[in-house]
């Protein structure tokens, strides 16, 4: 188990390593002068003045060598100094932290109700006799995972907004602000766990061992959560913890759609100005968001099955 744990630990320190490596290197490798980018002129207007550029182009170290900026940026980063934004002058860890509890909230909020939405479609998927009604519920994971976060948006804010009047459209306030950004972004994150859960109960449902719980006067239901579920979790355990990379990504749209402020209006206001330090920052914290919570999840699959670390004491599993 300890083998296990420090393999799995292992692989998220790395994850998020190469993800900073790649952000800076994309960054780096922009088209254009990125200090001529980030005043916010070009090289040929007259707005700002080549002394300023030069002045700034020490400040942000673009005067250094590409692996001396690197090897400083790092050593930087792993103190959680990602520097100072170029459009506000705050440092960049200050401006995530302000704008993080919002972010949190709505993706709290939002995962739990995508994993009750997609669990329970699938158990009604799979647990019901009526072949119509079955194929009806496993049909819809394929038509939710079509539709876009924007649109879904959209037309709950044209519904229960505009029309009932039941929500607020936009904004941060309450409760009640809360409602219709956390389902936009939770339903494409739940037809997704449904999908595989379902396939995953199916497959599992005509197991032998199933089969045999049935025989022995098993109920329906005891089946399902009792013989059946354990199983099939894994697969979908393992699409939760994904899932919070697509929420993180979804965030940026969701709360560009309700004017919320939150990581995605940062994110979206740095992309427009070209802020690199906050974009930096922002992609550094989503993937120490996704490792951590993949890596949460790995640790669990022990938990639903010891044939786990039996594999990770042969090798890595």
């Amino acid at each position: 188990m300890r083998r296990y744990v420090l393999w799995r630990t292992a692989q998220a320190v790395g994850v998020l390593w190469a993800a900073y490596t790649l952000t800076f290197l994309l960054l780096d490798l922009l088209p254009g002068d990125p200090v001529a980018a980030m005043a916010g002129a070009g090289l040929n207007s007259t707005q700002v003045t080549p002394e300023r550029l030069a002045e700034l182009r020490t400040q942000y170290g673009f005067d250094r060598p590409f692996l001396v900026r690197y090897a400083s940026s790092l050593g930087h980063a792993l103190r959680g100094d990602f520097g100072d934004s170029v459009a506000t002058g705050r440092p960049v860890a200050d401006t995530l932290a302000d704008a993080l509890p919002q972010t949190l909230q709505l993706t709290g909020v939002a995962l739990p109700l995508a994993v009750v939405l997609g669990a329970g479609l699938a158990l009604a998927a799979t647990s019901t006799r009526r072949r119509w009604l079955r194929q009806l519920l496993l049909s819809l994971p394929a038509v939710g995972i079509s539709l876009p976060s924007f649109w879904v948006g959209l037309m709950l804010v044209q519904v229960f907004s505009f029309r009932i009047r039941l929500f607020p459209a936009f904004g941060n306030d309450g409760a009640a602000g809360l409602v219709l950004p956390a389902v936009t972004l939770a339903l494409p994150a739940a037809v997704l766990v449904a999908q595989v859960l379902s396939k995953s109960l199916l497959a599992v449902l005509d197991e032998p061992y199933v089969q045999t719980a049935r025989a022995k006067g098993a109920g329906r239901v005891r089946v399902q959560f009792r013989h059946a579920l354990r199983n099939a979790a894994l697969p979908a355990l393992t699409v939760v913890g994904l899932l919070t990379g697509q929420l993180t990504a979804n965030a940026v749209v969701v709360e560009d759609v309700f004017s919320r402020n939150g990581l995605g209006r940062i994110t979206t206001d740095a992309v427009t100005v070209q802020d690199i330090p906050v974009v930096q920052g922002v992609v550094v914290f989503g993937a120490l968001v996704f490792v951590t919570v993949n890596l949460l999840v790995d640790l669990a699959y022990p938990l639903l099955d010891r044939r786990i670390v039996t594999v990770g004491r042969r090798g890595p599993a």
